[in-house]
């Protein structure tokens, strides 16, 4: 819930974001109410799914997990968060989850924005396309066993690489999964 205590004024509005003034503070909202989608995704052989693209604020490319927004394509505002994280898996990966279940929801920034993501996890992911995201991105998608994924950080890292800390978050998650697995 938005507190409404402070004073709120609306320094520059774009298409998907607009730039808040909250008494003392600056922020960033979104144009839409709903959060994005974030998915902790496994295939069926075992191997983590990680997207690379490049990230203009960041200037350079980021790995992080598949996500995107939820209801962003036009006549589509009420798009299940569900349905958004089965779309964005599929046009980011190219992969299909044979299971996708929602974890939380929780703010990314609380200090900076009001955008908050869902976060799944999919299981029994297998490639159903090409992947790489739409006409405006260019995803690289990368396969890892998840047993090797922290060592493959550790070199992306070492290199200069920007990992998003979502991915730590759902490696965790996966982890976790597969130990539950294996039980």
């Amino acid at each position: 819930m938005k507190s409404r205590l402070v004073k709120r004024k609306v320094v520059h509005q774009g298409r998907f974001l607009r730039f808040v003034e909250l008494g003392t503070w600056e922020a960033v909202e979104r144009t839409s109410p709903r959060p994005a989608v974030g998915i902790a995704a496994l295939t069926e052989e075992g191997g983590m799914i990680l997207v690379e693209q490049h990230r203009p604020p960041m200037g350079g490319s980021v790995i992080e997990v598949p996500a995107g927004l939820c209801g962003d394509l036009p006549g589509n505002s009420r798009e299940p968060l569900v349905a958004a994280a089965r779309r964005e898996l599929m046009e980011e990966t190219g992969y299909r989850a044979r299971s996708l279940r929602h974890i939380l929801t929780g703010p990314v920034s609380p200090g900076i924005t009001d955008e908050q993501v869902a976060l799944f996890v999919a299981t029994g992911c297998r490639r159903a396309g090409e992947g790489g995201g739409d006409s405006t991105e260019s995803i690289v998608v990368h396969v890892i066993p998840l047993q090797r994924v922290r060592a493959w950080l550790a070199r992306r890292l070492k290199g200069g690489g920007i990992v998003d800390v979502k991915v730590h978050l759902a490696l965790l998650i996966l982890e976790r999964v597969a130990l539950l697995r294996h039980r």
